[in-house]
């Protein structure tokens, strides 16, 4: 297995991606009311931490990443802290955070990462904390349609709904819902019945 800078590093449009600025404008619709000790996981480069910000210059946002380089390229008037490093052994305190946010992130773990990336997410909440994560919809009518797949480059995993949603309450997690996320939702907002009609979706879990 490559290592996950390595991995990371190739996929470039991460850098780019179009939807960032939306898919963070999502996650500040679901953060708790009181929310100021935000994590950004994956943060990369820091666009989605960036537009947090400006919808709240109140929040002290935090990121971590697996990729030296982007983590230098962090806005420096936005993210209070920041560290190399592996979400597998995430470096805060216990019940430290009111947030976790990742975008589009937990398919670049190996499956034997996520488990204990879901439990180091869980301790680093703080009781009634949120983690609010998106990833690509391996249900995707449109995918299956064009007979493609998650897997493949950096992604290394692929999460289906009701899957994540009992992985979540397995590592802790109370209240798991999911909603759509991705493009789609620029015309058919979040709650629409169908999620296979989204290529991503979003889990929101409470710790509580």
């Amino acid at each position: 297995m490559e290592n996950y800078e390595t991995l990371n590093l190739v996929q470039t449009v991460s850098e780019t991606d179009t939807f960032t600025i939306e898919r963070y404008r999502q996650f500040n619709r679901f953060l708790p009311k009181k929310a100021k000790h935000i994590l950004d996981v994956g943060c990369n480069t820091g666009r989605g931490g960036d537009e947090l910000k400006r919808i709240n210059n109140d929040f002290l946002i935090y990121g971590i990443d697996i990729v030296e380089d982007r983590l230098k390229r962090l806005p420096k008037d936005v993210y209070k802290e920041n560290i190399l490093g592996s979400t597998t052994e995430i470096p805060w305190k216990d019940n430290y955070f009111d947030a976790v946010v990742a975008g589009e992130f937990i398919e670049h773990l190996y499956s034997q990462d996520v488990t204990k990336t879901l439990s180091e997410v869980f301790r680093v909440l703080n009781l009634r904390g949120k983690f609010l994560l998106t990833t690509p919809n391996p249900n995707d009518l449109k995918r299956k349609f064009r007979k493609g797949t998650v897997l493949g480059g950096a992604h290394v995993s692929q999460h289906f709904p009701k899957i994540i949603k009992t992985q979540l309450m397995m590592a802790g997690f109370s209240s798991v819902k999911i909603y759509g996320s991705g493009k789609v939702t620029r015309y058919l907002g979040y709650w629409f019945p169908f999620l296979s009609i989204y290529g991503s979706y979003l889990a929101v879990a409470t710790k509580y």
